[in-house]
């Protein structure tokens, strides 16, 4: 069963969790949450994969039942509305 979290705290948690896949040689202060993830060159690819798994053992969301939009992991503010929604649900 996923946790319940406070919208702040999703969102502290996700970019803790994104620094600790970001490409090392991304100089990265601070993450604003419409930058795109992977075409600013955050992360690549390959990461795409961890935050899918973050998110489903975090969060509780089957990524196998409902399909993955690629739109609704672009960025940190695209995984917090897709995190909303699913925890609503």
């Amino acid at each position: 069963m996923g946790m319940i979290l406070e919208p702040e705290r999703r969102k502290t948690d996700l970019i803790d969790f994104l620094r600790t896949i970001q490409r090392p040689d991304f100089p990265l202060q601070e993450i604003d949450g419409d930058l795109s993830l992977v075409e600013s060159g955050l992360i690549d690819s390959l990461a795409l994969l961890q935050i899918i798994t973050y998110l489903e053992q975090t969060y509780d969301i089957d990524f196998r039942e409902k399909g993955i939009d690629p739109g609704e992991i672009k960025s940190v503010n695209a995984i917090l509305e897709l995190i909303a929604r699913e925890s609503a649900a």
